[in-house]
């Protein structure tokens, strides 16, 4: 297990052991904290690993602990880290909320001596979010720093799946415009995978425009096999195993069940659906 380590005079992150095709060396949990304050804010407890809550919960005292999707290797350790802390548990969806209400998009929260924006960005799964800290002014600069937590909506390493049963391109696409909206001149992001973005609305565009070429390739797929854009209506397994085929051919196994999950996203999106 890796210790808890410092990322921006208000940030730090623990890595959970839990690497994979999926969580690539593991999730990342983020503890907020405002130099001088006697709170803290965890985001995304990670799997429930005891080794990795009970660092989390070290690193306390933890007022509130924020969610940025329902996915297990950010919300199994909810109940744990509640159990340790007392603390409550936001989330987007009221399913991973424990003792406390869902979070709405574009609700401000004063925490652990910070200002937390959360930003609605689905796509990745329909609840998923990220969160716009900004850290107190220190005297020293004239604006007080942002980062934002991109939870999976935008990866340190790789792409990001749009994951059944609720991802959506349309809505991805729509999410990254917000990031990049939102992040300023090199705004830092923080992805629950992978290392830091040190210029996050760079990291947005090259997101964007590799959805854009997926979505030339899956047209030319398409076209290869008669369908064209002509989506049929209904069922559209066998479609997609055939243009994963004629897509992916070059991937790690392992990670054609999402890629797979991301070319039926893009054939609802290309139909006109979601």
């Amino acid at each position: 297990m890796g210790r808890v380590r410092t990322v921006t005079p208000f940030v730090s992150v623990q890595r959970a052991e839990n690497p994979g095709p999926m969580t690539l060396d593991g999730t990342r949990s983020y503890v907020l904290r405002a130099p001088g304050s006697e709170s803290s804010v965890v985001v995304d407890p990670g799997p429930d690993l005891g080794p990795h809550l009970d660092a989390l919960a070290a690193a306390g005292p933890v007022e509130l602990v924020l969610i940025t999707h329902r996915h297990a290797d950010h919300t199994a350790g909810s109940a744990g880290l509640r159990h340790r802390t007392g603390a409550p548990v936001r989330a987007m969806d009221p399913a991973h909320c424990l003792g406390a209400e869902p979070l709405r998009g574009g609700e401000l929260i004063r925490a652990a001596g910070l200002r937390i924006e959360v930003l609605a960005t689905p796509g990745h799964t329909g609840d998923s979010v990220s969160f716009a800290v900004t850290g107190p002014t220190n005297g020293l600069t004239p604006f007080p720093e942002t980062v934002v937590l991109t939870g999976d909506t935008v990866l340190g390493k790789g792409t990001t799946v749009i994951a059944e049963p609720d991802g959506s391109l349309g809505a991805y696409l729509e999410s990254l415009d917000l990031l990049e909206s939102v992040a300023g001149e090199s705004t830092t992001g923080l992805p629950a995978h992978g290392d830091p973005l040190p210029d996050l609305a760079a990291a947005v565009r090259l997101y964007r425009a590799h959805r854009i070429d997926r979505l030339e390739q899956i047209r030319k797929a398409l076209k290869h096999l008669g369908t064209d854009d002509a989506i049929p209506d209904g069922d559209l397994s066998t479609l997609t195993d055939d243009v994963v085929r004629a897509v992916y051919d070059d991937v790690d196994p392992s990670v054609l069940p999402a890629a797979r999950q991301s070319v039926l996203a893009q054939l609802r999106y290309l139909r006109g659906g979601l």
